[in-house]
């Protein structure tokens, strides 16, 4: 059995991290090479960079951070926000970053995914989906949670693994930054409808949560942010917890 990854995120606004809550409210978490650098030595499987505001500046992603982040880091990181072409991929890929993630570019150019995953292989590839539960149903959002659309999440799932997504990162915008818990729902039925790894996030607040996310769903990864940025909870404590409840896991 593949054992199950811990992944802290880091959303970065003007060379800070900082989280937030339902995507709104940002506030300070510090350094984000710093905080990356004591990630690891705690033991997280990988690293997630994302420019929160990228995309709704009309600017590229941090290619200058991102070599930075190489030049210091040994565990695999992925690098979003802001890529809308190939020969933004290809920068960032040069500057260091082993995966990217986009959301808005591929819902807007879907064959940009395809493209992506030809050129760089679909390891390369991950589709960041936002999703908001209204109205009796889980929609997509774009450009940072502020946009939505008319994309029901896990048909649009199904889209973009045929296009060449080589794995999911889900995010529930009701459950962001609450920790209240992973939507386990959503991200059940997302999970059971790939067959392309989907790392679960938004929500997590306790240990229990990442057991009940792993137990309950098939996903492979689970990825949190502010429990880690805030010292709520060790990536060492955490592994030790889900490893004593059976849970394949990389210690």
């Amino acid at each position: 059995m593949l054992k199950k990854r811990i992944i802290p995120c880091l959303d970065v606004k003007n060379g800070r991290a900082v989280k937030g809550v339902n995507f709104v409210d940002m506030k300070d978490a510090g350094d984000p090479i710093e905080l990356a650098k004591t990630y690891i030595n705690h033991g997280a499987d990988e690293l997630v960079f994302l420019d929160i505001t990228a995309t709704v500046e009309y600017r590229k992603t941090w290619t200058d951070l991102v070599k930075k982040i190489a030049s210091e880091i040994n565990i695999p990181f992925t690098v979003g926000g802001g890529i809308n072409n190939v020969e933004d991929v290809s920068a960032l890929v040069k500057a260091g970053a082993d995966k990217v993630s986009i959301n808005s570019a591929a819902v807007y150019q879907p064959l940009l995914i395809t493209e992506i995953s030809q050129k760089f292989g679909s390891q390369c590839t991950v589709i960041a989906i936002d999703t908001k539960f209204e109205n009796g149903q889980w929609w997509v959002f774009t450009h940072g949670g502020r946009t939505s659309t008319s994309l029901k999440t896990v048909q649009w799932a199904q889209k973009i693994e045929k296009l060449g997504a080589g794995e999911i990162l889900l995010t529930s915008m009701n459950n962001d930054g609450t920790k209240n818990g992973f939507a386990v729902d959503i991200t059940r039925e997302v999970s059971s409808a790939v067959n392309v790894p989907v790392i679960a996030s938004g929500g997590a607040g306790k240990k229990q949560d990442f057991k009940d996310i792993f137990k309950q769903t098939t996903v492979s990864a689970a990825l949190a942010a502010s429990i880690f940025h805030f010292n709520e909870i060790s990536i060492k404590e955490l592994k030790t917890y889900l490893n004593n409840q059976q849970i394949p896991i990389r210690i």
